[in-house]
């Protein structure tokens, strides 16, 4: 025990009471310098091995025996030659083998390190408060990226299993299939034999605003789990064995699926019968029969009642009322003369098309692409000259130390030099034809739609490899030069986003799998409208952004969402639905962390629980709300 002086007990400190009596919101701090240290780890270990592995074969059995027989016939009758030959792609093959176990190897390191400096545990963490929970989540967030975008994304996807296993990001059983999505990449615990389709996402963590909360809980899948594409399983869900989702099927957070070969569908999430079923799958009689030696088969009054409507079909040739049953659930009955003209307007949530795009367009590529291959050619023969003395080669240590950063840096030349030609000849066509804000005619031979493809096009390439890099999150660089306005303190995680008109405050937040549209094609018809975000907005993942959209300060629009053309969204606000409307004023920072609200799906019933907040032992004063001190 350490005595206090005087002085020391002199000092008075403020109460907790004091310090809430306005609440924090410390803006969060992006660690970049981490997040490239660690990038730079994984990434240079898991090539120098290969790279080492492949050049001594290529330099070696490969250039000696194939490369230098100057004897076209022998290359195929001499042993040697020929081997050398037929080994080269399984060489290729085993070398990125190897780049992705030790990608995993390096990237199950770190992330174990981290674990134990700051474990994951499910609850509630504020970012109004900087904390090293916060910082430790974020930084893993980040860590997975790479590996996750190189599995998913490689030639071998369905290795991804293995690396989330590996890692420790996630737990999943034998015989289950991830299809890509945005999500899925840590803190989910999924049984045996699901599958998880395409653009599902388990999101393991919501951001509830810039100043609000990550609600940070594991998602537990049972066995023999089946989702169709484009479901959503918000954090904290519980899913049983044998449930099944159907298609845009999405749960709040903390929601429980029963299973049992129970189906679900909808948002919220609901579960539906069979009768329900069967008429959104638009099974026929004959389907039935098909299947009608299926064990525990039950649906033969279902059967019988669809050869009947089969039956009153062939009778005429006039096409009945589409009735719908209602013996699973009391349908809203919908007053046509008492909706306004809020309620019918159009919610635009088509994504920017190009109709028609002409092969003229496609050659703007030419330019672009042969200057910035020419400089990194010569960039590579330059570097590459240490190894050649005359007509033989040396070893040389230090170019096979350097050869995976050269090959990142001359990537990176290659993509820089993509955006300056880009950005010179979008100048050029800009002094041709000004971008300008308006409906036109989306035909061949309207100019601004013209020039719309050509833009369009002229961006396209770049976004496209930078998005595919080894840093995605820098996509910032090619949106600032192309003509989006915004900096690096906004983020646009996994976002697809217009290239021009649209213009981002500081500590903006779009979420993965979002769209931004500045410019859409809505039948014969371009429409183009600025898109405005103030700072500390918010935007959900999977939402879609129509043009003209305004939204003002500390705004929150949540995930699943989509804006109608032109709309304005007030400041300080939470929207949501499709169309998005005001939900309730962003109070997120200001809210009780410690409550969870829990929804049993199949009996649809609500239930409070208690949780302790996810924080530095230290800051938990700083975290208490105005009720909690009354």
């Amino acid at each position: 025990m350490v005595e206090m002086n005087n002085e020391d007990s002199e000092i008075e400190h403020p109460s907790s009471n004091e310090l809430n009596n306005e609440v924090i919101k410390e803006e969060v701090s992006v660690q970049f310098h981490l997040y490239i240290i660690i990038f730079f780890i994984i990434y240079y270990i898991s090539w120098v091995i290969p790279g080492f592995v492949f050049l001594l074969y290529f330099f070696f059995p490969f250039r000696i025996y194939f490369l230098e027989n100057l004897s076209f016939i022998s290359i195929f009758t001499d042993f040697k030659s020929l081997i050398s030959l037929l080994f080269m792609p399984l060489v290729l093959i085993m070398c990125y083998l190897i780049h992705l176990f030790l990608i995993g190897l390096i990237t199950r390191i770190i992330w174990r390190i981290t674990e134990r400096t700051s474990p994951s545990i499910s609850g509630i963490i504020p970012r109004n408060v900087k904390s090293r929970t916060a910082n430790y989540y974020h930084i893993r967030a980040f860590m997975i990226k790479y590996g996750k975008n190189t599995f998913n994304k490689g030639i071998f996807p369905w290795l991804s299993n293995w690396f989330f296993n590996f890692v420790g990001s996630n737990k999943i059983g034998k015989g289950t299939t991830f299809e890509e999505s945005v999500g899925m990449d840590k803190f989910i615990e999924c049984g045996e034999n699901c599958y998880i389709g395409v653009n599902t996402t388990l999101a393991s963590h919501f951001v509830e605003g810039i100043f609000g909360n990550i609600s940070y809980f594991k998602i537990k899948v049972g066995n023999n789990v089946t989702s169709a594409a484009f479901a959503n399983i918000a954090p904290g869900c519980e899913i049983f064995d044998d449930s099944y989702l159907l298609p845009l099927a999405s749960t709040p957070k903390h929601s429980v699926l029963k299973g049992g070969k129970h189906f679900y569908y909808g948002m919220p999430m609901r579960r539906i019968f069979r009768r329900k079923i069967m008429e959104y799958l638009d099974v026929k009689p004959k389907d039935l029969e098909k299947n009608a030696n299926i064990e525990e088969y039950k649906d033969k009054k279902l059967l019988n009642q669809l050869k009947e409507k089969e039956r009153r079909l062939e009778k005429t040739d006039k096409v009945p009322n589409n009735t719908q049953l209602l013996d699973d659930l009391q349908e809203e009955k919908i007053d046509i003369n008492s909706l306004s003209k809020e309620d019918l307007a159009i919610d635009f949530t088509t994504s920017s098309a190009i109709s028609r795009v002409n092969v003229k367009f496609l050659l703007v590529y030419i330019p672009i692409f042969w200057i910035s291959g020419l400089l990194i050619t010569i960039l590579w023969y330059w570097y590459s000259g240490d190894i050649i003395d005359g007509n033989s080669i040396r070893f040389h240590l230090p170019f096979f130390l350097f050869f995976p950063v050269i090959l990142f840096g001359l990537l990176y030349i290659f993509i820089v030099a993509c955006i300056l030609f880009s950005k010179l000849l979008l100048i050029l066509v800009n002094l041709i034809h000004k971008p300008k804000e308006g409906v036109f005619k989306a035909q061949i031979g309207s100019t601004d739609f013209e020039f719309w493809q050509l833009r369009t096009q002229i961006k396209k390439i770049s976004l496209w490899f930078l998005r595919n890099s080894p840093f995605p999150w820098v996509d910032v660089i090619a949106f600032q030069q192309l003509g989006v306005d915004m900096d690096f303190s906004s983020h646009l995680a996994d976002t697809w986003c217009d290239s021009e008109f649209i213009k981002l405050g500081r500590k903006v937040l779009i979420g993965q799998g979002a769209t931004i549209m500045s410019s859409m094609v809505v039948g014969k018809y371009l429409l183009i409208k600025g898109v405005l975000f103030d700072d500390y907005v918010m935007v959900g993942g999977q939402t879609s952004i129509a043009p003209g959209t305004i939204i003002k300060k500390e705004s929150v629009i949540g995930a699943i969402s989509s804006t109608t053309y032109d709309q304005v969204l007030k400041p300080g606000w939470i929207y949501f639905g499709i169309p998005a409307i005001e939900l309730k004023e962003n109070k997120y920072a200001e809210s009780k962390r410690e409550i969870l609200m829990k929804r049993d799906v199949d009996e649809a019933k609500k239930f409070e629980v208690s949780h302790e907040v996810n924080i530095d032992e230290d800051k938990k004063d700083l975290i208490k709300t105005k009720d909690e001190e009354e």
